[in-house]
């Protein structure tokens, strides 16, 4: 008798459990990763949405993306920048993100043609907040990012997705570093693709981009009154990593 009762209590037990982890791995969520320039939030997205099974969006490679088709067709220089005819351009201008299943993510494609590698220059890196400051290109693809993420089950990272694209995310992460770790890091990147720039040069377009997406009046970056703060100066991936999904792993289990 009591041997039938402790066989009927650990299955009892198994099916309780069985099902919570079920429970928890069929629930999606929405997490939103916000923050500076060159703070890892695209790598920390990957990794989650890997480990979780979500969908990944790096928004910055929309605008990005579109700085890109503003410089290859002359409406932005250094000394120049035709926002209007930009502007006029947006309904011409289609964002698609496309997996690469050798290389294990999507990647950025402006008007059916792969421009991974073009948008991830510094000429592109020193245009994008300025585009990323116009209302109509927020406008644009703030509305195209909601669609993405309707039926959650998504990580998403960029510079408002906690407090405008997703305000009612149930995870929001705001990542910083000091401006010199992120320019360092920024730099070696840069470098070991064979780019030919100096440290001065990404310092300097850190500085200017952390400026300009914090004085913007449309969308500026600031952190959701909600969101958890990670300073990543002195932390490795695998840390930042463990920290993160912890965090996540919390809000599963809260229901």
């Amino acid at each position: 008798m009591f041997a039938t009762i402790k066989k009927m209590y650990f299955y009892c037990v198994l099916f309780i459990t069985n099902f919570f982890n079920n429970f928890i791995l069929d629930k999606k969520i929405t997490i939103a990763i916000d923050g500076f320039s060159s703070t890892g939030k695209s790598t920390l997205a990957k990794q989650l949405a890997k480990q979780l099974g979500y969908v990944f969006v790096d928004t910055g490679a929309m605008y990005r993306a579109i700085a890109f088709f503003s410089m290859e067709h002359g409406y932005i220089t250094p000394d120049f920048f035709d926002k209007e005819t930009l502007i006029n351009s947006l309904p011409s201008i289609r964002l698609q993100f496309k997996f690469n299943a050798e290389l294990g993510f999507a990647e950025m494609y402006l008007n059916d043609e792969n421009v991974e590698k073009q948008i991830r220059t510094i000429e592109v890196s020193n245009y994008v907040s300025k585009v990323a400051e116009i209302p109509e290109v927020r406008t644009k693809l703030v509305e195209q990012q909601q669609q993405m993420g309707k039926n959650k089950g998504i990580v998403m990272d960029g510079r408002d997705i906690g407090t405008v694209v997703f305000p009612d995310a149930e995870l929001k992460i705001f990542m910083t570093a000091s401006a010199q770790t992120r320019a360092q890091r920024r730099f070696d990147e840069l470098v070991q693709k064979g780019d030919q720039v100096t440290f001065e040069e990404v310092l300097k377009n850190v500085e200017e981009r952390d400026y300009i997406d914090t004085h913007r009046s449309n969308s500026p970056l600031v952190i959701a009154d909600d969101a958890v703060e990670i300073d990543n100066s002195n932390l490795n991936r695998e840390e930042q990593f463990g920290l993160v999904l912890d965090l996540v792993n919390e809000v599963l289990q809260k229901g």
